[in-house]
């Protein structure tokens, strides 16, 4: 054992130890409510460590601790630690994204629902979380339908001249230029809170009703607008399973175990409803590790923006009352963590198990993430891949493209193109990526596991420069991989080539292999997504040219008939009626614009 241990050397005092091995790396965070009986028990009893803990207190070279006021305190500071420094041996959790909520603000005289990342305590109401954002988009637009409630923005709403398409089309009453009764208003926001509070039985009861009160006073046209609002309702609501008797707001936590690591399934249970679940997966645990598993997730999941519910279910009694302390003091409100004791509640628990083994399962069946961490040698799985391709036409239009992949799938909200003015009529793709490392780094995090670049060793070394001297964060530059086609240089190429730095050559991937093909088809993804971004701003720009040549239309008028057309054929086309429709632009504007293309 490379470290002596000297309880003399540490406070009996609650605060946060650091272990770190011989390079000084950080490779443990940990609390304790007393550091040096805590510090004592990894240097005692040897014999009784999981294999996790024995590896680590083998690696051990120094300890240095923070002391707190607090065991609360500490709890914070190792949560906030554990997430700047992502050690080798803390259960880190990396998909710790925020999840899509629904936001109704009712302290607005006409408040909307609109979808958000982030909880702010401002009184307004929350409703979820939604793991898919998908989902969530989809269910919102049918809500939008049924319940004409504004989409605006506030300073769009206070600003507003004229009704919004969505006014136009009936999906909002349109409160910003007409006289809405605010009691009429509320009552569909009534109905909202009603349906996304799990009282869609309440609601579609009051919604036959009038409807059949429509019908008898032979009003067809309302009676037949009940009937869609009742079918649409219970479309959504079929996709909600009930599981719970009260109308309660609970997340279940569970844990199960394989040879492959262990699995957390989370329920969201809203209102007495199943309204989502995750999995969380970490491999080389087992289920003696399980007190630190649920210790760790609890602080580093329920963050202060994200909706954190009254009562949270766990499988076994831990340090649960300071876990609960923090995150009552994070929602600004009482949570209880707890554990089952009903048969209804020990139900849930076992479907949320349930969840986890299944989890476990696709694990073991789509292991690409582990395989990539163990043929490239990441320290961790990546979870988050960065891929960027650097792109011009003839020297013209430089830009990086960045494509992201989340736990081995695309994530198309997250990809991104960067423009370099300052290289225009340059070829010079290393100066590029160096330019796009600076770019990034001040975009801040969350950071890529893997950033993969489209090219050779030398766009490589530019883009491991850049990051060696622009990094202004502690934690570690992300790791770096370039890849190249094979020797024929032809797209599509099975042997294509992976290097690393550090490395002369290539690594040894064999063509055809399963890390290889997921490599690439990421690489071709980005390439696709820089190559179509750079295609559609090259026609727009010819596009505006041919436009701005026309007498009398200037860069703004340009940009609102090419957002409205698409092509100068489709305005030429257009009516005086069709030009005066597109926003920005009134009658007489639309006669000028018609005769300046008939004239042409």
């Amino acid at each position: 054992m490379s470290f002596e241990f000297k309880s003399v050397d540490f406070p009996a005092l609650p605060g946060v130890y650091l272990m770190k091995d011989s390079s000084g790396r950080i490779i443990y965070v940990g609390k304790a409510r007393e550091l040096r009986k805590r510090l004592a028990s990894y240097f005692r009893a040897m014999h009784k460590h999981t294999p996790k803990t024995r590896v680590l207190v083998s690696k051990i070279h120094s300890i240095d601790t923070l002391v707190t006021g607090t065991e609360k305190e500490a709890l914070l500071l190792e949560a906030s630690l554990i997430k700047k420094h992502r050690p080798r041996y803390n259960v880190v959790l990396r998909d710790d994204k925020q999840y899509v909520l629904f936001q109704l603000d009712k302290k607005s005289e006409y408040p909307r629902l609109r979808i958000t990342r982030k909880v702010v305590r401002d009184g307004s109401v929350y409703f979820g979380p939604y793991t898919s954002s998908y989902f969530a988009r989809e269910t919102w637009k049918v809500l939008g339908k049924v319940f004409p409630l504004r989409k605006c923005s506030d300073s769009a709403f206070r600003n507003r001249v004229r009704p919004c398409l969505y006014h136009d089309i009936g999906q909002c009453l349109g409160p910003c230029v007409n006289v809405v009764p605010r009691q009429d208003y509320m009552e569909l926001v009534h109905q909202v809170e009603m349906l996304l509070s799990g009282k869609a039985g309440d609601l579609i009861g009051s919604l036959r009703r009038q409807m059949e009160a429509a019908s008898e006073a032979l009003e067809f046209e309302l009676a037949a607008k009940f009937r869609d609002q009742i079918k649409a309702i219970s479309n959504t609501v079929e996709k909600q399973s009930v599981v719970l008797g009260e109308r309660s707001d609970i997340d279940v936590i569970a844990l199960a175990e394989s040879s492959q690591g262990v699995g957390l399934g989370l329920l969201f249970i809203r209102k007495g409803r199943l309204l989502d679940k995750k999995n969380f997966f970490w491999p080389g645990l087992s289920l003696e590790d399980g007190e630190e598993v649920l210790n760790s997730f609890v602080s580093q999941f329920y963050s202060a923006t994200k909706f954190i519910p009254p009562k949270i279910f766990v499988p076994f009694e831990f340090d649960m009352y300071g876990a609960a302390e923090l995150l009552s003091e994070r929602s600004k409100s009482t949570v209880r963590i707890v554990t089952p004791h009903s048969g209804e509640e020990k139900r849930l628990l076992e479907i949320a198990r349930k969840n986890a083994a299944l989890g476990l399962k696709e694990k073991e069946n789509d292991n690409i993430l582990d395989l990539l961490a163990v043929r490239l040698k990441l320290s961790g799985t990546p979870q988050r891949i960065e891929c960027i391709d650097a792109s011009h036409l003839g020297g013209e239009g430089m830009r990086v493209g960045m494509v992201v992949f989340e736990e081995g799938k695309p994530e198309k909200s997250q990809y991104r193109t960067y423009v370099f003015p300052e290289l225009e009529h340059s070829s010079d793709d290393y100066a590029a990526l160096f330019h796009w490392v600076i770019k990034r780094i001040d975009s801040g995090p969350p950071w890529a596991d893997l950033i993969l670049i489209d090219g050779g060793k030398g766009q490589l070394a530019s883009v491991e420069k850049a990051f060696a001297e622009n990094w202004k964060y502690d934690e570690p530059i992300p790791h770096l991989a370039s890849i190249a086609k094979g020797p024929t240089r032809k797209a599509g190429e099975l042997e294509d080539r992976i290097f690393r730095p550090g490395r002369k050559n290539h690594l040894p991937l064999k063509g055809g292999s399963p890390e290889l093909l997921y490599l690439q088809r990421v690489r071709d993804e980005a390439h696709r997504f820089v190559i179509g971004r750079q295609r559609k701003s090259r026609k727009k720009q010819v596009l505006q040219s041919e436009v701005l040549s026309l007498p009398g239309i200037g860069p703004k008028t340009a940009r609102l008939l090419w957002d409205e057309f698409g092509a100068v054929q489709k305005m030429k086309e257009a009516s005086v009626e069709d030009l005066s429709n597109v926003p920005g632009i009134g009658k007489k504007r639309a006669q000028q614009i018609f005769d300046a293309f008939r004239e042409v």
